[in-house]
């Protein structure tokens, strides 16, 4: 297994030489959304309004950080289930997405659209959100404030832990 040191900006390039299990310290610009904010980005695209970031080459961290306490950037931010988005994964891939962080499995679906658009799906440690804060540097609120903790917002990780969940080829760590 290897370990890649890799910018959100260049993240389209090294998907396909990913593997399952390597190691990524991914540092650059993420966004964070979870159920609420998948539901309202799809009633945006539906009546045609602008999405609040490209979602092109975009890397969606599916987290719902804690209140910022002072002196940090961002409150514990670890990640939440992400099967709870794969209903919309799919069309968020097909739309240029780059890669999604969370834990846990997907559906054969999303799967499946990883492969077909060569992208990736990242694994956060689950229970380590204290932890994962400390790769936080910087936290902005851009869209749906009123959800509060699931408002979409953009952060800016440092050498963020995560390890390749699916590879761009399908390949699955949960597979048994």
């Amino acid at each position: 297994m290897s370990e890649y040191y890799i910018n959100t900006n260049d993240i389209k390039e090294f998907c396909p030489r990913l593997k399952v299990g390597d190691r990524v310290f991914l540092s650059g610009n993420v966004y964070t959304a979870r159920d609420a904010a998948h539901k309202r980005i799809f009633e945006m695209l539906d009546s045609g309004e602008a999405l609040p970031f490209d979602i092109n080459n975009a890397v969606i961290y599916y987290a719902g950080p804690t209140p910022t306490p002072e002196g940090l950037a961002i409150g514990s931010c670890g990640p939440t289930t992400s099967a709870r988005m794969d209903v919309y994964t799919p069309a968020l891939l097909d739309m240029g997405l780059a890669a999604t962080v969370g834990k846990g499995e997907r559906s054969k679906e999303v799967i499946d659209s990883i492969a077909k658009n060569s992208s990736v799906y990242l694994c956060a440690t689950g229970g380590a959100g204290a932890l994962a804060c400390r790769h936080i540097t910087k936290c902005e609120v851009i869209a749906f404030e009123d959800l509060g903790c699931e408002s979409v917002k953009k952060l800016t990780i440092d050498k963020f832990p995560l390890i390749v969940g699916i590879d761009s080829k399908g390949n699955s760590i949960f597979e048994r």
